[in-house]
């Protein structure tokens, strides 16, 4: 018990030290006192008087420390619980933390893969080439609506002469 009450917390453990030293201060005197009424076999009824009295103090005693001692037992249970759930949960968040510090690395290897190849510059140099195609296709389709337009009118034009002078004839 005193190996298990020096492992506590500081609050809780200078409460029990002393309840514990109570109960050895206690049981050295049960002891000292049961040598002597040991000793003493010369008086028998005054040694079953003794005994008496000393028993039913000894049970309420007794009692008393039974009922701490299971206290104390009990808190310290609690306290080892605890003491497990929280190692639990701080296996749990290192697991955690591993795993992110695993994805970051692999994706760290990506963008240094990534920089390392000219992959990214070939396709900047498609990139570059496709908007001068479609320049260029721009143009033409521009030139093209000129073309178209001007043969509409020069039609226009056409079928306009071609009527005034069948009408006017």
């Amino acid at each position: 018990m005193d190996l298990e009450a020096r492992s506590l917390q500081p609050n809780v453990k200078a409460v029990l030290l002393a309840k514990l030293r109570e109960y050895k201060s206690d049981l050295n005197n049960l002891k000292s006192e049961h040598k002597r009424l040991a000793s003493a076999n010369s008086n028998q009824a005054a040694r079953d008087d003794l005994l008496e009295s000393g028993m039913a103090d000894a049970m309420s005693v007794s009692a008393n420390q039974r009922g701490r001692l299971m206290m104390s037992t009990e808190r310290l249970n609690e306290s080892s619980d605890r003491i497990k759930e929280s190692r639990r949960t701080m296996l749990e968040t290192e697991e955690l933390g591993v795993s992110i510090l695993q994805d970051l690395h692999q994706q760290r290897q990506s963008l240094l893969h990534a920089n390392d190849t000219n992959k990214l510059h070939g396709v900047d140099d498609n990139i570059s080439k496709s908007k001068k195609i479609l320049t260029n296709m721009s143009r033409r389709m521009s030139r093209n609506k000129w073309i178209i337009s001007s043969i509409i009118v020069f039609l226009i034009v056409a079928i306009a002469l071609i009527l005034y002078f069948k009408l006017s004839k």
